[in-house]
Parts: C-alpha cells; sequence; structure tokens
C-alpha cells in the first residue's frame, strides 16, 4: 500500500509558550517539549517544510507579577526575550532528535540566534531544515498569534496550524457544556459573526486577508499533528 501522501507542503505551526510547561507552574517540561519535537520529526519525515512561531507565556508567566504597572512596550519586550529562550530549547531538543533546525530572531541577537532575514528562511525550508521564528513581530502590542500570521504570509505557507488544548473550535466550550459540537469546518466569516475568539483581532483579520486557512487543533494529542499534514478530519479548519 502507497504511503498516504501529506495534503500541505510548507506549514506554519504556532505553538503557545504554556504548551511547553506540561502540568508544571512555568517553565519548560523536558518530557513535554520531547514528545512535541517527535511529533514534529514525523511531520518532516513526510517531507513537509516546517516553521514554528513560539510564545513565551511560560517564561513569562514567572515574572508577570513584576510587570504589573510596567510600561506595555517594555512588557512586551520581555515576552519577545521569552520566545527566544523557548526557541533555543525546542531548537535543542531537535537537534538532540536528529532534526536540523535554525532559529531567526525578529530582533537582533545575534551572538545567540541570527536574525529573521526572509530569503534566508526560505532557503533552509527548501533544504529540509527547520526554522523556528523567535521574538515575534520583534514590535511591542503584537502578539505571536499575529507573528504567526505575518511569518505564515511572508514564507508562502499554505496552512497556519495553531495548536492548542482543545482539539477544534466548539460551538460553546467544551469543558462546560458537554453538547458542544466540534466544527470540523467554519468559514473567518462565521467564526467572526459567533465571536468564537480562535486567533487575537489582527491576526485573524491577517489571515483572512491573505486566504490563509488556519487549522486548530489539540497538541497534547498523540499524532494528531501527522493526521493534520495529512488531510485528515482533526481539529477544526477555518477557510477564507
Amino acid at each position: 500500500m502507497p504511503a498516504a501522501q501529506p495534503a500541505h507542503k510548507r506549514i506554519l505551526l504556532k505553538l503557545s509558550g504554556e504548551a511547553l510547561m506540561g502540568d508544571d507552574a512555568f517553565g519548560i517540561n523536558r518530557a513535554t517539549i520531547v514528545r512535541m519535537v517527535q511529533e514534529v520529526a514525523e511531520v518532516v519525515g513526510l517531507g513537509v517544510q516546517v516553521a514554528v512561531v513560539i510564545g513565551g507565556g511560560n517564561i513569562f508567566r514567572g515574572v508577570a507579577g513584576g510587570s504589573v504597572g510596567m510600561d506595555r512596550a517594555t512588557a512586551d519586550y520581555m515576552g519577545m526575550l521569552a520566545t527566544v529562550m523557548n526557541a533555543l530549547a525546542l531548537s535543542d531538543a531537535m537537534q538532540k532528535q536528529g532534526l536540523v533546525s535554525r532559529v531567526m530572531s525578529a530582533i537582533a541577537i545575534e551572538q545567540v540566534v541570527e536574525p529573521y532575514v526572509r530569503p534566508k528562511a526560505l532557503q533552509y525550508l527548501e533544504e529540509g531544515k527547520v526554522v523556528i521564528f523567535a521574538a515575534g513581530t520583534g514590535n511591542p502590542f503584537f502578539t505571536t498569534d499575529t507573528a504567526a500570521a505575518l511569518r505564515g504570509a511572508e514564507i508562502g505557507a499554505e496552512v497556519v496550524l495553531k495548536a492548542t488544548k482543545v482539539d477544534g473550535v466548539y460551538s460553546a466550550d467544551p469543558q462546560k457544556d458537554p453538547s458542544a459540537e466540534r466544527y470540523s469546518r467554519i468559514s473567518f466569516d462565521e467564526a467572526m459573526s459567533r465571536n468564537l475568539g480562535i486567533m487575537d483581532a489582527t491576526a485573524f483579520a491577517l489571515c483572512r486577508d491573505q486566504k490563509l486557512p488556519i487549522k486548530v487543533f489539540s497538541i497534547f494529542k498523540h499524532g494528531a499533528l501527522k493526521r493534520v499534514v495529512l488531510g485528515e478530519d482533526e481539529g477544526t479548519l477555518v477557510y477564507a
């Protein structure tokens, strides 16, 4: 029987920093990051080009109390640095799994990671390297969701895969309402009219304008990332 062909050639995977915590209060849970990297390795093994945007909530949560009353831009820059730390941890775990990865930062820290340069990122992807985009967009007041939409559009990704704790978009909170239904597919306009809060407004509008579909799925569900890439009924597709 021939091997299943991936539905996408190039993807942008958006991971929240909180996803790296596992069951810990903050920081990086080693077992969790190793398991996530194994899921990514399976997809790379299918010949899919993978770029990753990672958040910083797991690290920033540990210092969030100290940021109360802080200038918003300063707090956002701290969050960007947290994403660089996560990107380095993710890259290290990937190298240990035999993947070749490159971290590219939207803010210049050249002794630590290379700066984001679009042609270089595209070259790495063509070479089969996993590219991890750190430091968000490099600007305060923008979330890493917006960074995922922006980088996804820039690199010509076919889909933004938003990895969450739930296995898709539901008609209501499935933890509070057992009758809540998972949408298999939903349009951008319908998601907006129902105020489903899939991504922040800036990220969502950018994906809609660029006709860049979003797939929401659970990164904690074993094999879900591979099933999404193979085009199976996993998670929720938000389409233009």
